[in-house]
């Protein structure tokens, strides 16, 4: 696309950016992405170290075109005050509660702790290896921070917190630095940082997003620190067809990141169960909870965030609540279980009717967008 500044700063044909998500932007998907003229971003928040460098090479063997890496700098675990709690008991102390709960919840629902070799053979190599920092750990994003600036990665993109403290290493590398905002007070404290790019991620939007809604949050964060002389915003949460594109430049947006449109790829990491729950499900299926993370995220409807709410249960802060629900995913996605745990997607879902190839979709997309610029009215 001419003149377009996220083209531009990024070294790509369309400013259509894979978002990085967990579980599903593996190396094939997000090379599909960077194939087809996009930016393929990798959702890293899991990897430990070791595969993480793995995926970078990996993807560096299937495009020679830029891509990115995405993972999680939750300020409050980086603290290391999650555990911390000065008008109660602390997460810790609540821990063998929520324990008792995911074990009575498993029985219930004839679900059994995985063993090791269940666990390989569903999922592959661990993402850790021995030796390395536990997940969400300050530990843990130190030590992925330390690949991704030892790899040279192209692109950085901070899921969720400020990238602040890696910033010279980052920019010293060439690496161009992106952060998502669900509101505006964030998205300024990002450009302060010096980010080259910020996305505005709605409510609508799948995984960790915001409480404000897509049209309402992306011209706001526009008009704070993008226009011609800020910072390029891109809009995100729900758009997951070529109309959703266009809305989105018409709200000041200078590029898209999708997510939930590539989940029901060929190429996603998820399993087959789940890509089909997507092509199941409509605009109403979806619900924000903290029950997986600790913290407010869309997924399609499940039996364990409703025991949440039936129990009148507050969640942990993460990271604990991954802790506690880790077991649980785990067991239900080896299982097949797409009551327990179909996944994260967003309220768009019901524009997706079925699995197809990553590059059919994004140029659906991009032929979609294009189709409704041309049948904008030309006066109101």
């Amino acid at each position: 696309m001419a003149n377009n500044r996220v083209c531009e700063i990024l070294g790509i044909q369309h400013p259509i950016l894979l978002a990085g998500m967990g579980g599903a932007s593996v190396p094939k998907l997000a090379a599909a992405v960077s194939e087809a003229g996009g930016l393929g971003v990798l959702g890293a928040a899991a990897c430990g170290p070791s595969l993480l460098r793995e995926w970078i090479r990996e993807v560096r063997s299937l495009t020679s075109k830029p891509f990115g890496v995405d993972t999680l700098l939750p300020a409050s675990v980086r603290r290391n005050d999650g555990a911390k709690n000065s008008e109660g008991p602390s997460p810790m102390d609540m821990m063998p509660e929520h324990m008792k709960f995911a074990e009575e919840f498993m029985k219930r629902e004839g679900l059994t702790k995985p063993s090791r070799e269940q666990i390989t053979a569903a999922f592959g190599a661990s993402n850790r290896v021995a030796g390395e920092p536990l997940m969400m750990t300050k530990e843990f994003f130190d030590a992925q921070m330390q690949v991704i600036i030892e790899e040279r990665v192209p692109v950085y993109a901070a899921g969720l917190g400020n990238p602040g403290p890696w910033m010279r290493e980052l920019k010293a590398n060439g690496t161009r630095v992106m952060g998502v905002v669900g509101a505006v007070r964030h998205a300024v404290q990002l450009a302060s940082a010096g980010l080259d790019l910020i996305v505005a991620q709605g409510h609508d939007g799948g995984g960790h997003n915001s409480p404000i809604g897509t049209m309402a949050l992306i011209p706001q964060v526009v008009d704070a620190v993008g226009g011609p002389n800020g910072i390029p915003v891109l809009g995100a949460g729900g758009i997951t067809d070529g109309r959703g594109i266009a809305a989105a430049f018409c709200l000041g947006a200078e590029g898209v990141w999708v997510g939930s449109a590539f989940l029901a790829s060929e190429e996603a990491g998820i399993f087959p169960y789940q890509k089909q729950a997507i092509v199941d499900s409509n605009e109403e299926n979806t619900m924000v909870s903290k029950s997986v993370t600790g913290k407010p995220a869309r997924l399609i409807r499940t039996k364990w965030a409703q025991a949440y709410q039936d129990a009148r249960m507050d969640t942990l802060p993460m990271p604990f609540q991954n802790m506690v629900s880790g077991q649980v995913m785990t067991a239900a996605q080896i299982a097949s279980r797409g009551d327990i745990a179909p996944g994260f997607a967003g309220q768009g879902i019901g524009l997706i009717k079925s699995v197809r190839l990553a590059r059919v979709i994004f140029d659906d997309l991009l032929e979609g967008c294009k189709r409704a610029i041309a049948a904008m009215p030309r006066e109101i």
